[in-house]
């Protein structure tokens, strides 16, 4: 065993026997040096060690702190938690969705129709599938080229055949220094490194991707320029020609999660900029519904074909029935008359943030379904999200979206999809009342 490994494993000992208590904070790693006797590198090691097995959590200017709460034991914003207001999981459901989806559906249970929606399905799909799906992708005046749209089962298994096809194990993928929690275990499951890439009000930096491009070439980046996720952030179309032209130069391939523009179809993707540098990825879970979801990627010809491959390979195939049902969905009209629906729905839900956490630092837009709040003093992040838990409500700590060994920021993301509005409101203002309020004053039972 290493020496920062023992020294980890003497300090989980202490917080498994309570010496050192939830909310603690440890000392600067030169002074815990000295006090233990070892290198200021070896420290570095220990903290990083501690913070890997989910007994720290590090936050921006403030310091190393004993988690408030375990670890969970699955990967953030994956599974139910259980709380009684959930405002982790995050899938927006309009009133009328059920019986839109229902017509489509309907049609496919007809014998002749069910017969070949049974039948296998490719990476390719059909003809028709690819027109419909094409269409379903417009944004700002784009249209994917159909020739060019795979699909997946759903939007994480696209994300994953994408990653496999342009990054091999131990290279090197960019990403938001704040991104999509899934993302970072597809990343450890394929042997991929994460590199962090600075941000600003308008996202990612392009000379953030230049620069760790020259530290070690980077395979791709993975970025999310409209609605990102946690941030809400959308590009200017100013910083997205500069990112074009990164990629163009460096010869980088962007990943481009869509997922959530469709709140934005009137803008443009990253895509149209720079065609033959991106790979866009998109799914029905947000768009229509998780139950029957579906994912696409539409790639550059240089890259259709791996990216197929991995499909195959990685059994990531979609299912016949859910192409067939997306295509009708998409010619009937169903999906255009939920995206609208969600799209209106989102700005109700944002004037409820405005109105109940109006006195806070919050960062949203006016169609998203999350906000990012950087919370007041003396609050840190993970006492927050357990307040919060004891009071029947779910909210995610900056750290699940950090990429990298950096210090998260005091912050949580709020999710504003899933409970119905009056519940949403209702939990909001607790939320509120509860920031208000200072830690000290708790009760915890």
């Amino acid at each position: 065993m290493k020496d920062y490994q023992r020294v980890a494993d003497a300090v989980a000992a202490e917080i498994a026997a309570g010496r050192i208590g939830p909310g603690d904070r440890l000392p600067p790693q030169r002074e815990f040096a000295r006090r233990h006797g070892i290198a200021s590198s070896t420290a570095t090691r220990v903290y990083g060690e501690l913070a890997r097995r989910g007994l720290t959590v590090g936050e921006v200017g403030r310091g190393t702190f004993v988690r408030a709460a375990p670890r969970p034991s699955a990967p953030a914003l994956t599974e139910p938690t259980g709380n009684r207001v959930d405002l982790e999981l995050n899938y927006p459901v309009a009133p009328e969705q059920a019986g839109l989806l229902a017509g489509g559906l309907g049609a496919l249970l007809r014998p002749q129709a069910l017969e070949s929606a049974m039948r296998p399905a490719g990476a390719d799909g059909t003809p028709a599938v690819r027109e419909a799906a094409a269409d379903l992708l417009v944004r700002g005046g784009w249209r994917p080229d159909p020739s060019r749209v795979l699909f997946a089962g759903n939007g994480r298994q696209t994300i994953s055949a994408v990653i496999s096809a342009l990054v091999p194990p131990g290279g090197r993928l960019g990403a938001e220094e704040l991104t999509y929690p899934v993302l970072k275990s597809i990343a450890a499951r394929l042997g991929v490194t994460l590199v962090p890439l600075a941000m600003d009000s308008e996202g990612v930096v392009p000379e953030a991707v230049e620069e760790a491009h020259r530290d070690g070439p980077l395979h791709a980046v993975y970025v999310q320029p409209t609605l990102h996720n946690p941030l809400s952030i959308t590009m200017t179309a100013s910083r997205a020609g500069r990112l074009a032209d990164v990629l163009d130069r460096s010869g980088i391939f962007a990943i481009e999660d869509t997922i959530w523009a469709f709140l934005r179809d009137d803008l443009p993707p990253l895509a149209a900029l720079a065609p033959e540098r991106t790979v866009l990825v998109d799914s029905l879970s947000k768009r229509v519904s998780p139950g029957l979801t579906l994912g696409f990627a539409v790639a550059p010809a240089a890259v259709l074909g791996s990216i197929a491959a991995a499909l195959r390979s990685g059994g990531l195939n979609p299912l016949r029935f859910a192409l067939e049902a997306a295509a009708r969905w998409q010619t009937d009209g169903a999906v255009r008359t939920l995206v609208r629906a969600k799209q209106r729905e989102a700005a109700v839900r944002q004037d409820m943030v405005r109105r109940q956490l109006g006195d806070f630092a919050v960062r949203s837009g006016h169609r998203s379904y999350y906000c990012w709040w950087e919370l007041p003093r003396p609050w840190r992040a993970d006492t927050f999200v357990a307040a919060a838990a004891r009071r029947g409500i779910g909210v995610t700590p900056a750290a699940a979206f950090a990429v990298g060994q950096g210090r998260a920021p005091n912050a949580v993301r709020v999710g504003l999809a899933s409970p119905p509005a009056a519940v949403l409101s209702d939990a909001l203002a607790t939320l509120a009342e509860l920031a208000r309020t200072a830690p000290d004053d708790l009760v915890i039972d």
